[in-house]
């Protein structure tokens, strides 16, 4: 085990105890209306918080005829958890405690979480609308999570606020995480008055993305995640209960997903490389599938929410939405669809570059081979060999040397011929670290971890069968339908997709494949990454075939 840092610990504590986060008291000029009773189309009665422009107000003088454009948001974490007044100003929410916070953070105390800040909005000439979730908050009725039935309330609730005498008929979804993978719901029921959504990450397959990625439980965050939100609101079933027990994608899952392909509104999405283990996988399958010809994509690797609330991500936002609600001749539509952070290091983005597609078209594949003395090639193994790894504690390296300066932008893919010894399935993890001048290159990563890898993917082969009509040739998807066990010697191949990044990488630098069973980080809050948690294999060893026409290749996308 690693030594903990006295400093680095401080540093954590620090941050505990007082988070870079700044919220600023509610603003004059803005009419409040709390709880405003919403009546769906069963006849439960869901209700919203309501932030708009008083007369003469900044945000007022931007529509004198008293119409205004709809931010909106709903979710099931209750609109009317706000930051606690206190005497020296307001407490942020614990969960900005929990998790590091690497820039600092402002907004309004009218802001829930992983919403949108009516203060800003609101001087902007906007209208916000925050409602709870059928069974959450103060709304009626008891919910399902990630269900049709929340898509047909929320449609419900943007056709209320699209037809209030103070708005101008036009709705606009923003948020984060659930705020964001709500909105897809909500988009694929079509609702008239919805012009334009932005989720800002957020899953958009709960098995692929965050409870099982490659058939692999997560049972930290998820299982932290079920079971708090499930007791909070009133809902119809276990939802940790229900995915235990169900460890192959059924028709309970399916029900759990938005039918992306059936959004038609205009889109900005918000993919992030630094949330590889809740919200990356989603965003980018967002942007890929959603069937509206008017959408957008805007990549970072910072973090979350300082990302989200800061003045950047915030001007992107509001060009986006004056240009879908207003009709803002504000050059929006000349935006490049495609937005690329490119970091060499963790800290700021190297360069920010633009293109037409994700991944972007001059991109070539490129495979690198493994071979018997650890390195990585250009030309396959010649000699057939079977190195192996302890599945409870052991894992197998291979580098490649970079030869000259080059971007990496996409997700790999490593394809490999495996066999089993002691066991008939087990967990694979394929993590990819970027070395320089022999220390390793970290970046930020999901709940605030800052020792992040460059990517990585799982996969339990039991589950190696693909979803034809989701892969690409660039992104195997797989069918989680069926488990395929292995027999006694057996050798199958598999693909593991690794997860979105783009890199830059110099001259002399040494990327680094580790292939395991165990998850990379202990889960502690200052130098794990707390709370992720993945199941693993403790028993038998795993075998990966190279040469003798095996494929043993991992492919990486040079830009």
């Amino acid at each position: 085990m690693s030594r903990i840092s006295p400093r680095r610990v401080l540093r954590r504590l620090h941050g505990i105890a007082r988070p870079p986060v700044t919220i600023t008291p509610p603003p004059d000029g803005v009419l409040t209306e709390w709880n405003c009773a919403i009546t769906a189309r069963d006849g439960t009665t869901l209700r919203a918080n309501v932030f708009r422009p008083a007369p003469n107000s900044d945000g007022d003088l931007v529509h004198p005829d008293g119409r205004f454009p709809v931010i909106m948001c709903a979710h099931p974490y209750s609109k009317d958890v706000l930051p606690k007044k206190v005497p020296w100003g307001y407490l942020p929410p614990l969960q900005y405690r929990v998790f590091r916070q690497p820039e600092p953070i402002t907004f309004s105390a009218w802001t829930g979480w992983e919403g949108p800040d009516p203060a800003f909005w609101v001087r902007l000439g906007f209208a916000v609308v925050v409602g709870d979730l059928r069974g959450f908050g103060t709304s009626d009725g008891v919910g399902t999570m990630l269900s049709k039935q929340e898509g047909e309330d929320y449609h419900d609730l943007i056709e209320w606020a699209g037809t209030q005498p103070w708005s101008n008929g036009r709705v606009g979804l923003l948020g984060v995480s659930y705020l964001a993978l709500s909105q897809y719901r909500a988009a694929a029921e079509r609702p008239p008055h919805l012009a334009a959504i932005c989720p800002w990450e957020g899953f958009s397959d709960v098995y692929r993305d965050f409870a099982k990625p490659g058939g692999v439980s997560e049972m930290g965050f998820f299982k932290l995640w079920a079971t708090t939100v499930g007791k909070q609101g009133r809902v119809t079933e276990d939802l940790l209960g229900e995915a235990t027990a169900r460890p192959e994608l059924d028709a309970w899952w399916q029900s759990r997903m938005p039918k992306i392909e059936d959004i038609e509104v205009p889109m900005l999405v918000c993919g992030s490389f630094s949330d590889h283990l809740l919200h990356t996988r989603g965003s980018f399958e967002a942007f890929r599938r959603v069937k509206s010809d008017q959408k957008w994509l805007y990549t970072h690797r910072g973090g979350k929410w300082c990302t989200f609330y800061g003045a950047e991500a915030q001007g992107v936002q509001r060009r986006f939405f004056e240009r879908f609600l207003c009709d803002a001749d504000n050059g929006w539509d000349d935006e490049p669809p495609v937005r690329i952070a490119i970091h060499e290091t963790g800290e700021r983005p190297l360069e920010i570059r633009s293109a037409t597609t994700w991944p972007p078209s001059d991109i070539v594949w490129t495979g690198l081979h493994l071979q018997r003395d650890g390195t990585l090639s250009d030309q396959p193994e010649s000699r057939e060999q079977a190195p192996s790894y302890a599945n409870a504690d052991g894992s197998l390296s291979y580098r490649w040397t970079v030869p000259q300066s080059v971007d990496l932008i996409g997700p790999m893919t490593l394809h490999l011929d495996v066999s089993l010894e002691g066991v008939e399935d087990t967990t694979m993890l394929a993590a990819i670290r970027l070395l320089r001048d022999g220390r390793e290159v970290t970046f930020e990563g999901s709940y605030g971890f800052a020792g992040d890898v460059v990517t990585h993917g799982w996969l339990r082969p039991a589950h190696r069968a693909l979803d034809q009509g989701l892969s690409t040739d660039w992104q195997p998807v797989h069918s989680h339908a069926v488990r395929e066990p292995l027999s006694v010697g057996e050798i199958v191949p598999v693909s593991i997709a690794l997860l979105p990044q783009a890199t830059h990488l110099r001259a002399g630098d040494v990327l680094e494949l580790e292939v395991r069973s165990q998850w990379l980080f202990p889960v502690n809050p200052f130098n794990g990454q707390m709370p992720a948690r993945y199941v693993a294999e403790e028993s038998g060893s795993t075998c990966i075939h190279l040469g003798g026409g095996h494929r043993a290749e991992l492919r990486i996308p040079i830009a």
